[in-house]
């Protein structure tokens, strides 16, 4: 059994009010949010359970007002500077648009609105609102999820997936919409890391080379000559074109006279389409000799989903399916023009598994799964980081391991129904009865 080297119940100021139904939190810069059941959000900078009461309590939060339908901490990084975003989506318009908030921390350690520069004609910032309005509909879900510069959205009823880049100039950022998957088959959970977004899918996950999203489609220069002959008459001018627009052509553009280098490229967002060969895209789906035994219970017509993606390490991933199994993912690093070779390994675990907690570290050092059944215990999985390979046989070895390491447990005083990693050896728990604890072992 493990030893509990640290345990604490989490006391925060201003103490939640509501019922707490679910917690953000980011390890690099200390921040938590929490969720609550009127869908606001409390947001907590420097929050760090295990150092002096004094650290916890004199946190000031910020409430982001309702309605929210998801958040995300997004970092944000120069080569001389660095900063954590909080993104939050909200319908806006009776729910005809999405309007994403920005917070960052100040450094004076609070909560503060960011302003965000864009210049696409599906998004704009709005004044009033302290926020970027996206034009499309918000429908029944979304779900962000962020990485390093990046971040992603999915919408359930528009059935799309969109990649943004963002970053930082002066005090504000800027925000572009990279690219845009059509999603025409179900998804069940995403998750973007600095190479890849992984869509978890019916029967399997499928992965995405992430540079060809953020870079977006390049468009030539004939391009551009060709959408402005649409619109009005081109004279070349001083190695320029001057674009006359014609009466009734303007499609929203000023009638001013418009100044267009005819040397210059410009950049337009990415289309995809979910199951297309492009790029590099693969489907990879779980292996399990009880879907290929005719005799098994689970028969071909049984469809299981990837409902959790969770980075571990050098390209490893574990995924949690729709009946509690776990598995492991391993990806090549994509090459320029290449495809991404990729591997599913079912963990063959005695429990069956409804919550995992992994904290992201790409560092040497062996690494700490947290793994629950949902009711009152949670594993400790210590996982350690071989070299990255493909080979089936070295897949299969790093699986054992996993799986024999799976012999510590701490068993809590609450149902559990969270829980976030916090460093490699700590998480947050958050219990039924909208408390919040610390558990730290050796």
């Amino acid at each position: 059994m493990v030893i509990v080297t640290q345990a604490r119940h989490l006391r925060l100021s201003p103490p939640p009010t509501t019922t707490v139904s679910a917690i953000i939190y980011d390890p690099t810069s200390l921040c938590l949010a929490l969720k609550h059941s009127d869908s606001s959000f409390s947001l907590y900078p420097n929050i760090s359970p295990f150092s002096q009461p004094s650290a916890t309590t004199t946190a000031s939060a910020v409430v982001v007002s309702p309605p929210s339908s998801d958040a995300t901490f997004l970092r944000l990084r120069t080569t001389d500077t660095s900063r954590v975003i909080f993104v939050v989506s909200s319908p806006h318009l009776a729910g005809n648009e999405i309007l994403l908030r920005f917070y960052n921390v100040r450094t004076d350690n609070k909560f503060t609105r960011v302003r965000v520069c864009c210049n696409q004609s599906d998004l704009s910032y709005d004044e009033r609102k302290l926020g970027v309005l996206f034009k499309v509909k918000h429908g029944v879900s979304i779900k962000l999820v962020g990485s390093t510069n990046v971040f992603a959205m999915y919408s359930v009823s528009a059935r799309k997936v969109w990649v943004f880049a963002v970053k930082i100039v002066g005090d504000d950022i800027k925000l572009m919409k990279t690219a845009v998957i059509d999603c025409n088959l179900p998804v069940f959970s995403i998750s973007v890391s600095v190479e890849f977004l992984i869509l978890g899918e019916e029967n399997g996950v499928r992965v995405f080379n992430l540079r060809p999203l953020v870079k977006g489609k390049l468009i030539k220069k004939s391009d551009n000559l060709k959408l402005q002959k649409m619109n009005g008459t081109i004279s070349q001018t001083n190695g320029k074109s001057i674009l006359l627009l014609k009466p009734g052509k303007t499609s929203g553009i000023s009638s001013k006279l418009i100044n267009v280098n005819a040397n210059s490229a410009k950049l337009k967002t990415l289309k995809m389409i979910q199951n297309s060969n492009e790029d590099g895209v693969r489907f990879v789906a779980f292996k399990s000799a009880e879907f290929e035994d005719p005799n098994s219970s689970k028969g071909p017509w049984m469809s299981i989903k990837a409902i959790s993606i969770h980075f571990l390490a050098n390209n490893k991933f574990l995924i949690l399916d729709s009946v509690g199994d776990l598995y492991l993912l391993l990806l090549s690093n994509p090459i320029s023009g290449s495809v991404s070779t990729c591997e599913m390994k079912k963990l063959n675990l005695t429990m069956k598994v409804q919550i995992v907690a992994v904290h992201p570290d790409d560092s040497t050092r062996a690494k700490t799964v947290w793994v629950s059944d949902g009711e009152y215990t949670i594993y400790a999985i210590i996982v350690s980081d071989a070299d990255s390979t493909t080979n089936e046989n070295d897949t299969e070895d790093i699986a054992e391991k996993i799986q024999s390491s799976a012999s510590e447990v701490i068993f809590t005083s609450e149902k559990i129904q969270q829980i976030i990693p916090l460093a490699a050896n700590a998480i947050l728990l958050l219990g039924q009865a909208n408390n919040i604890f610390a558990y730290a072992i050796s």
